[in-house]
């Protein structure tokens, strides 16, 4: 018995199960804390913010996320996240449609640009 409880490393893989969502048992594996503190940064907030800032920040991230492919899962086909679907869904929200609109249109642009840069490359 008193082995199990001089092993740290059980409770250090505890914190890392259940898709990235704090169970409160402790501290998890942070993902994007990099990104939102230079997001925070470019919004104006401090060059390194407080981390209780990034942590809810990111804590409010993944449950958007979350939620959107959930929602998103039970649209749709069942169980498969498609691209319309996450349209279908901001379609009402003007920003986020703008803007998910102006992001699709440049990764067609780009899927384009390298088809046409690897055709003159490769001469396909």
């Amino acid at each position: 018995m008193a082995e199990e409880d001089d092993d740290p490393g059980f409770d250090e893989d505890l914190d890392d199960v259940g898709n990235g969502v704090d169970s409160g048992h402790g501290r998890r594996k942070r993902l994007f804390s990099k990104e939102l503190r230079c997001m925070m940064y470019g919004f104006g907030d401090d060059q390194n913010p407080y981390t209780e800032s990034v942590d809810i920040l990111e804590d409010l991230v993944i449950e958007f996320i979350t939620e959107m492919t959930h929602k998103a899962m039970s649209i749709g086909r069942q169980g498969r996240v498609q691209v319309e679907d996450i349209v279908f869904l901001i379609r009402k929200d003007p920003r986020k449609f703008a803007r998910v609109k102006d992001l699709l249109t440049m990764n067609e642009e780009l899927k384009r640009a390298r088809k046409a840069f690897d055709e003159a490359n490769y001469g396909s």
